[in-house]
């Protein structure tokens, strides 16, 4: 059976348009953030100032580390296995392991009360959800499907289309 070319041209394009992933972004540059040093500053005396040294903590353990659904490691992770392991690593609190479970944990705060820990939702897709913990000054951490562990904006035109909402898990 022979195939003409001009068939086969609109059938991978149907295939290649059925897609569900979340459009790539681009790249966007990784700040270098860095805690206080050890022993020349204070600590923190705002539990929201000590919570947000753990959090840079963890991006510097696992920046980069790639994305994989329903990883939990260091060999690949999704969103809410990176805000689950975070919560258990570095506050001592046992989150539920999936986005939709972790958005019904706590209580919902305004956006405008965003403090470091809170977790970020975002409805990325008509069933997809996406989930990151804020750091400060519009910034939050997470598992991004591209480029893995990293640290986005809240400024940036996709999250905030797709922003759904806030839920505080602790305190």
């Amino acid at each position: 059976m022979k195939f003409k070319t001009w068939l086969i041209i609109p059938l991978a394009l149907c295939f290649w348009g059925c897609s569900h992933r979340p459009p790539t972004l681009p790249p966007a540059s990784q700040p270098e953030i860095e805690p206080p040093g050890k022993g020349k500053s204070k600590p923190a005396k705002n539990p929201y100032q000590r919570v947000k040294y753990k959090l840079l903590d963890q991006y510097k353990k696992w920046r980069g580390t790639p994305y994989r659904l329903g990883g939990l490691n260091k060999q690949g992770i999704d969103c809410s296995g990176f805000v689950y392991q975070t919560f258990r690593q570095q506050l001592n609190i046992q989150l539920p392991r999936t986005t939709i479970q972790q958005s019904k944990s706590g209580r919902q705060v305004d956006f405008q009360q965003l403090k470091a820990g809170d977790l970020i939702f975002f409805k990325t897709g008509k069933k997809l959800r996406h989930v990151g913990i804020y750091i400060d000054g519009q910034q939050f951490i997470h598992a991004s499907t591209s480029q893995g562990v990293m640290i986005s904006t809240l400024d940036n035109p996709y999250w905030r289309k797709s922003f759904w909402k806030v839920q505080r898990v602790w305190q």
